[in-house]
């Protein structure tokens, strides 16, 4: 197993370490701090295993398949954390994850008819944002940093809903059974 592909094993398994320390009322702000450190760290392994796979030509069906999938289990479970904090609301959540739900759905159709649905830059920066969010709200630093988080969370809306749109309008010849 290459380093990507072990960066995104790490990944995966940060992430009950991280829903641990979330959700474990017993730590008080250590736990928090602790838990953002876990999703900070987590969501730079997703960055440098990509970037060395390109980099070194490292780049494996394994890690194809794990990397998104260890991607939306960090941000999915973060999430899921945040609404049992009351830190977010359920609507949100369930708007992100039904995205990845059908772009999941349009690449498992894709690959049975042999093509790959390569990531948009919207779905990156939708990553990003949402990353930056789930951050915010577990540090939940109050002030201005909450008027920061508020605006963040709904750019990562946006961002979530904008990039379904492009991605059912580039692909949607995948359902249309024009592949």
């Amino acid at each position: 197993m290459n380093l990507p592909n072990k960066l995104t094993v790490l990944r995966v398994c940060m992430v009950p370490v991280f829903v641990v320390l979330m959700l474990w009322d017993g730590l008080g702000d250590a736990g928090k701090y602790a838990a953002a450190a876990i999703f900070i760290l987590a969501s730079m392994t997703d960055w440098l295993d990509g970037y060395l796979a390109r980099k070194n030509n490292l780049v494996t069906d394994f890690g194809k398949f794990m990397d998104p999938i260890a991607d939306k289990l960090l941000v999915c479970s973060a999430m899921i954390c945040l609404v049992e904090k009351d830190a977010l609301a359920a609507w949100i959540v369930i708007i992100i994850i039904g995205r990845e739900f059908i772009i999941s759905g349009f690449r498992l159709v894709a690959s049975d008819k042999g093509t790959v649905i390569a990531a948009s830059y919207w779905g990156k920066f939708k990553t990003v944002f949402q990353m930056v969010m789930v951050i915010l709200l577990i540090l939940d630093l109050g002030g201005a940093f909450d008027i920061v988080a508020q605006i963040v969370t709904w750019i990562a809306l946006i961002l979530t809903v904008v990039s379904l749109a492009d991605y059912l309008r580039k692909n949607w010849k995948v359902l249309d059974g024009q592949m």
